[in-house]
């Protein structure tokens, strides 16, 4: 698996998280200039902003420790683009979201980790 596809993967099972946790889908992989959303989700009056990163093995560290201060500045300028494009309701209410990805051999599987409100 390259690492586009791990990053796939790892969008797929956040978002298959979020879905069963009763959010709707609004946009993947939205790119504006330097900022980039994975995952932008509703849940009744919430908008939620999502950075999933997914790691293969802890040689790098673990996932959630990939999200930098840099990262979460795109995060930012990415969503104000975004709400630029598509305003909001009155009475939307925000957070931003890291869903960490990590895959494990030893364990056959992955563990995955949703961070609410990391901005």
């Amino acid at each position: 698996m390259n690492i586009q596809e791990l990053g796939r993967a790892g969008e797929a099972i956040a978002l298959a998280c979020y879905r069963a946790d009763g959010y709707d889908c609004l946009a993947r992989r939205y790119r504006k200039g330097r900022g980039e959303l994975d995952l932008v989700l509703r849940r009744g009056a919430l908008l939620v902003f999502v950075e999933v990163k997914t790691r293969r093995g802890e040689a790098c560290g673990r996932a959630a420790e990939a999200v930098s201060a840099r990262k979460l500045l795109r995060m930012r300028r990415a969503a104000r683009e975004y709400l630029y494009e598509r305003p909001p309701t009155p009475g939307t209410t925000f957070r931003f979201d890291v869903a960490a990805i990590d895959f494990r051999r030893d364990m056959g599987g992955c563990s995955v980790e949703l961070l609410h409100g990391v901005v």
